[in-house]
């Protein structure tokens, strides 16, 4: 009889990939309603622009409860928070699945948030936990490519399989994947005692500040834009079902495509590469908004915005940010995915789709122009 061993170097690696699977499934979880808003609205009695509470009440909990549970956690062997986490968005999941009304499903949404925040902080800070000093930065990339990955392509696989089996199914089958990485976290993960002293916490310097500035413009302006996508399609371009989900994936697919092409130029230059990144949404979603053909737009979002979070992430590990400053940039983002989806559901409720593609752009433009100037100030030394 053979035995399958694993390495000591395999199976950190295997903990890493573990942990990112497990942001994946988190951030896909939240972002959810995105692809399935109109049927889901319409299952409940609420507008397009309400049924985006989907997505601001999660984001919302989601800031508050990462520094929360970050700080009342400190103490714990880092598998506890993690794997509860993981068991709260399977029940989240369920909930949402069976929502006969619409204040049921933002309960199910608030459960979802808290799981968000929490498994989130949790998990962008293990890397030095699980790796030798040398391999941080590469397994923190690692890590926050499975949020990166859930954005850009969690969604559209989503929206896609609710073609075919309806949305409360598809909350069903990521309740189901949900369990899965429950159970594989639980046989992957080393244990991580917490820090019984509670640890030195570094303050937030100007410069991190900043970074968290411009998180919440480019995190704002595409989630006001992209949280209406499905109903900006439907609206405007004619789009049925069938080809909002594939316009979707392709979003997606590009965006797979755009977080790990370029990944030696993000480490080293994290300020360019989102000048660059926040541009090309800008211009995307302001295409869109001129009723330009939607594929190309979209294709160019996707890869552009594939990145923008690891970029983010590691820009703030070079500027000296810890667990502080990553679970200020884990709140920073999640409010400005609240922010963002509820700035886009009262524009398209009261003024039209159009109008939401135009806030985006603008907003994925100022951003662009503020990381500039604090890229250029930070390299001149100034």
């Amino acid at each position: 009889m053979t035995t399958l061993t694993v390495s000591p170097v395999q199976a950190r690696w295997l903990a890493v990939t573990s942990v990112a699977v497990g942001t994946f499934t988190v951030v896909t979880s939240e972002m959810l309603p995105v692809g399935l808003l109109t049927s889901i609205a319409a299952d409940l009695g609420v507008s397009d622009g309400t049924a985006g509470l989907m997505v601001s009440v999660p984001g919302f909990v989601a800031a508050v409860s990462a520094p929360v549970l970050a700080i009342t956690t400190r103490r714990l062997d880092r598998r506890i928070p993690l794997l509860a986490m993981m068991g709260l968005l399977v029940v989240a999941n369920l909930l949402a699945a069976v929502a006969p009304t619409h204040p049921v499903m933002l309960a199910a949404r608030l459960l979802a948030g808290v799981s968000i925040g929490g498994f989130w902080a949790f998990a962008s800070g293990l890397a030095p936990r699980l790796v030798p000093e040398r391999a941080v930065g590469r397994a923190t990339s690692v890590i926050m490519s499975g949020v990166s990955v859930a954005l850009v392509l969690g969604v559209p696989a989503s929206t896609f399989l609710a073609t075919y089996l309806g949305w409360r199914a598809t909350f069903l089958l990521v309740a189901g994947v949900a369990a899965v990485v429950f159970a594989v976290l639980a046989k992957a993960l080393p244990v991580m005692p917490g820090d019984a002293a509670g640890g030195e916490r570094e303050p937030l310097t100007g410069r991190i500040k900043l970074l968290l500035v411009i998180t919440a413009l480019i995190i704002t302006g595409h989630f006001a834009a992209y949280t209406y996508l499905a109903p900006f399609l439907e609206q405007v371009a004619q789009a049925g079902p069938a080809l909002v989900g594939t316009a979707l994936l392709l979003f997606g697919a590009a965006g797979v495509v755009g977080n790990f092409v370029g990944g030696g130029v993000t480490a080293r230059h994290p300020g360019r590469v989102l000048v660059v990144r926040a541009l090309l949404i800008g211009l995307a979603a302001a295409a869109l908004a001129m009723s330009v053909t939607p594929l190309l737009p979209l294709a160019v979002w996707g890869a552009a915005y594939g990145g923008v979070g690891v970029a983010l992430q590691l820009w703030i590990m070079r500027w000296g940010g810890r667990e502080l400053a990553t679970a200020a940039f884990v709140s920073a983002f999640n409010v400005s995915v609240s922010l963002g989806s509820f700035l886009g559901g009262r524009i398209l409720d009261g003024v039209s789709a159009p109008a939401v593609m135009w806030a985006g752009a603008g907003l994925a433009l100022v951003s662009a122009a503020v990381a500039g100037i604090v890229d250029r100030s930070r390299r001149s030394g100034s």
